[in-house]
């Protein structure tokens, strides 16, 4: 039993319904919560170790290994139904949306730390510690994740491919005498 399906029978009815239509998102969900613990546990080795004042450094870098691990579970998990492009362009695409969303994703933390100097020497380091995580944790990843989810299902894996993955699945899967069967039995 896969662990959607895991989830999905200790789910209510009508919570399950939406879940189902929804697998996707869920899928996309579980990748990120995976990426968010991959994410934070580098950024934080790196910000307590050898980058500690330079803490935007050490979180494009954590950024960069949850991504590595986000394409690695979204191609052949989340996503596996869709796409349908060469293995270089959708990887070029993935990276270049996921470029974009570290971006979006670094915003709030440099505004945390420069714009509004929630920084030491003018705050407490407890007081650092909370604005980063929260401004480079929360508001940083949700806003990218919101970006991610979109531009993966529009541009990386959209369903148009897909589609026609899963016909040329199918077409593959089919016995080649299946329609000579078929009008037999018609017959």
């Amino acid at each position: 039993m896969t662990v959607v399906e895991s989830v999905l029978a200790h789910t209510p009815e009508p919570l399950r319904s939406v879940l189902i239509k929804h697998r996707e998102l869920l899928k996309f969900g579980i990748v990120g919560g995976t990426t968010f613990f991959v994410d934070n546990g580098v950024w934080y080795l790196l910000k307590l170790g050898v980058l500690e004042s330079k803490p935007t450094t050490a979180k494009a870098i954590a950024i960069i290994v949850a991504t590595i691990v986000s394409y690695i579970l979204n191609r052949e998990w989340s996503f596996r139904t869709r796409g349908g492009r060469e293995r270089h362009h959708e990887a070029a695409l993935f990276f270049m949306i996921s470029g974009l969303a570290v971006a979006v994703n670094l915003v709030p933390l440099w505004l945390s730390r420069y714009a509004f100097h929630l920084e030491t020497p003018y705050v407490d380091r407890w007081i650092q510690e909370v604005a980063d995580f929260v401004s480079g944790s929360i508001i940083g990843m949700l806003l990218a994740m919101v970006f991610r989810f979109w531009g993966f299902k529009k541009w990386v894996f959209p369903d148009e491919l897909g589609q026609r993955r899963r016909e040329a699945t199918i077409t593959q899967l089919r016995p080649v005498d299946a329609p000579d069967k078929v009008k037999a039995k018609g017959k």
